[in-house]
């Protein structure tokens, strides 16, 4: 998970959304947020759901007929359940019934009150298969929500038909942090401190869901964006975005991410579980398809290239890794149509070695 990168490009996108957010008058940005609301309700009313866990009341998005394919997908850190929407449609007319969930802090679905692990975001997505009467499906998820799939294929491989991940949850992730020297980790933790202009935007609180809305907004971009308001929610009487999701992951600062690198067990456990989720000892026993969707880059903060051949090596009748030239973490934003291609490949394939995929009575 290119965590490095992640916040880079959040924060820059957010930066420049804020500026130009701003220019717009005031009166232009009420009726875009009027319409954006409008939308966003309407959409909810057609693919969005909740389901209540043990854990949480957890959102998530459905597109295509429940007869289909269902495959699920687990979204990455800072991002939610809109992520593979412009690719929706592709999907559903490959004869796939995508679903996509928001974790804890993402999305409309709140961090629970209890302490809780990606393991317990493993768990609700099992009981969200229940509630929909899934009993297989295929498991995704990117970065963060590629761990949190292999946590799932750990916790309920019998419901895992075949699993998709895109740069995440196929090698530990402490694996490069611990094969760097002393010195050049501890330049690395360093750099892991968001800047103070980048930390006020991900901990601003609002007075209204509209001001949180303007401050997302990307003027450049144009519409009504309203899949930015799953990413506004309320917090007692203010209305947040990404607040406290640097903490809840320990990253506020770099002594936090320090401390997750060299001794998670004394991090809390949601940020710590990510380290938990060992590939090599999950995967041991493979029996099931696996994509791993790979970003290569000259400058990769967390390079797994030689991991990820490695385990496909390993099971060369099972894993299909394909790697994606200069592009450092995202590749369903950076490369779309070359990700839904090689995603609608891999999906064909697995269809046609016979895999049924079953509804619950």
């Amino acid at each position: 998970m290119k965590i490095l990168f992640l916040l880079t490009c959040l924060s820059l996108t957010l930066t420049n959304s804020k500026l130009m957010a701003q220019s717009r008058t005031a009166p232009d940005m009420e009726q875009l947020y009027t319409e954006a609301n409008s939308s966003y309700r309407k959409f909810e009313s057609i693919h969005g759901g909740y389901v209540q866990t043990d854990n949480v009341l957890m959102h998530y998005l459905c597109w295509g007929n429940p007869k289909n394919t269902p495959l699920i997908w687990s979204h990455g850190s800072f991002s939610h359940s809109y992520e593979l929407a412009d690719l929706a449609r592709l999907l559903t007319d490959g004869g796939y019934y995508l679903i996509a969930v928001d974790y804890y802090g993402h999305g409309q679905t709140p961090v629970p009150e209890k302490e809780v692990s990606l393991y317990n975001s493993a768990d609700d997505i099992r009981v969200l298969m229940d509630s929909l009467k899934i009993d297989q499906a295929i498991i995704g998820g990117f970065s963060r929500g590629g761990y949190i799939a292999a946590a799932f294929y750990q916790s309920y491989p019998e419901r895992v038909k075949a699993l998709i991940l895109e740069d995440g949850g196929s090698v530990a992730f402490n694996t490069f942090n611990h094969r760097m020297s002393e010195e050049a980790l501890e330049i690395k933790i360093k750099s892991m401190a968001p800047e103070q202009g980048v930390s006020s935007i991900y901990e601003a609180s609002f007075d209204s869901p509209a001001a949180a809305y303007q401050s997302l907004y990307d003027k450049s971009a144009g519409g009504l964006q309203f899949e930015l308001l799953n990413i506004v929610k309320r917090k007692g009487n203010q209305w947040i975005t990404y607040a406290g999701l640097n903490d809840f992951f320990c990253m506020k600062d770099d002594q936090q991410f320090k401390s997750l690198v060299l001794k998670p067990n004394n991090s809390p456990l949601y940020g710590a579980s990510i380290t938990m989720v060992q590939p090599k000892i999950i995967f041991r026993n493979l029996h099931i398809p696996l994509l791993i969707l790979d970003p290569v880059a000259d400058h990769d903060p967390m390079p797994f290239e030689k991991d990820n051949i490695a385990l496909a090596n390993q099971f060369p009748g099972l894993i299909t890794r394909v790697e994606f030239a200069g592009i450092e973490h995202n590749i369903h934003y950076e490369k779309p149509a070359q990700f839904s291609q090689e995603l609608l490949k891999f999906l064909g394939i697995v269809q046609k070695q016979g895999l049924s995929f079953s509804k619950k009575k």
